[in-house]
């Protein structure tokens, strides 16, 4: 492959992502990319930095690990030129030297930055809860029974924490009213049923490269992947964080076919499991989405009204986010029910339910 080809495949990656950053609000990050492309193009400093990853996999979301291993260098206070045009930080991305920064901070750094853009996307989205909400209701109201969660592709765990955040709609509310971590007007129309009881038996996950989010470290790594410009995202996140240090989960560094086939070996009796996963699918091989996804209609066959198992995902669909829920035992074993769409952060919720 010539080099000009390879330029072009990461220019129409980066393009892409500029036209879903754009779609989900961030029109400051839309730009970045758009004039990235080109940069890349014309084999600038952006080229410099991205060269060799033309064969790195679509769904791995090179221009999200570009722009988040240059926003790690604002949030270490490394590119206070940048760092002005940047809400994250206090600065104003209607700056007319948000570009002309960008290139100069890439140019400065392209060394750790090549580095850098080699960590995964760890977002952790927190708003991502809302869209589960309904499914982990719904799994509560038919089963009647405490939750044993177990979320493939967990990051830092902040969803595993979902109960202790409180999401209001226009006509009611459901969870802790006292939490810093509030999701409101994320659901259109209709809303899941707040009236359920929901007990929280077990906080399981399993990532390749998981985050302890009680660290400096790892905050870092979880705020560099915010969009800088939403702020309300990157708030939103912070007290999920302080959350984190009150509410333990446990976190494993674990293949996920490994892992869910280890967890789902024996049934837990007396609670319902509930397997999850948000955004993640895109990121596993066809071979450990077959595993994972055997595993779970194997547990789900051997599932009894004192051990149910629930599979619910909040993955891409044609135009938005899907959440699909499949229950066991019971008339929806052999079905998924498609409960909502929504926005790939959470917002907007269109209930379905």
């Amino acid at each position: 492959m010539s080099t000009l080809d390879e330029r072009e495949i990461i220019a129409r990656r980066l393009l892409k992502q500029a036209e879903w950053c754009r779609k989900l609000g961030s029109p400051p990050y839309s730009r970045l990319l758009q004039d990235a492309a080109a940069d890349v193009r014309s084999q600038g400093a952006c080229w410099a930095v991205l060269q060799g990853h033309h064969d790195d996999p679509p769904g791995s979301a090179l221009a999200l690990r570009f722009l988040g291993a240059v926003h790690r260098l604002v949030l270490e206070g490394n590119a206070p030129e940048l760092a002005a045009c940047y809400p994250s930080v206090g600065g104003n991305t209607g700056s007319a030297d948000l570009w002309p920064s960008f290139l100069r901070t890439v140019r400065q750094y392209t060394p750790r930055l090549r580095v850098l853009i080699d960590n995964p996307v760890q977002t952790n989205e927190v708003g991502r809860c809302a869209a589960l909400l309904g499914g982990f209701l719904e799994t509560a109201r038919r089963t009647g029974l405490p939750l044993r969660l177990l979320e493939i592709g967990a990051s830092a765990g902040l969803i595993l924490r979902w109960d202790q955040y409180f999401y209001q709609a226009d006509d009611g509310a459901w969870g802790n009213p006292h939490s810093n971590v509030r999701i409101s007007a994320a659901f259109e129309n209709a809303h899941p049923d707040f009236g359920v009881t929901v007990n929280v038996a077990e906080r399981r996950g399993c990532d390749t490269s998981p985050i302890d989010p009680t660290t400096k470290e790892g905050e870092l790594t979880l705020k560099s992947y915010v969009w800088a410009d939403q702020v309300e995202r990157f708030r939103r996140l912070s007290a999920a964080i302080e959350i984190a240090t009150c509410v333990p989960a446990r976190l494993e560094e674990a293949n996920a076919a490994e892992w869910i086939e280890a967890a789902l070996a024996q049934p837990a009796h007396g609670t319902a499991t509930v397997v999850y996963h948000s955004i993640v699918w895109q990121y596993l091989s066809p071979g450990d989405r077959a595993r994972i996804e055997q595993a779970i209609k194997a547990a789900g066959k051997a599932a009894t009204l004192a051990s149910p198992l629930a599979w619910l995902r909040f993955e891409p669909g044609a135009d938005a986010a899907e959440v699909r829920l499949r229950l066991w035992p019971g008339s929806q074993d052999v079905e998924d029910r498609l409960l909502a769409r929504a926005g790939f952060h959470g917002r907007p919720v269109e209930w379905l339910g």
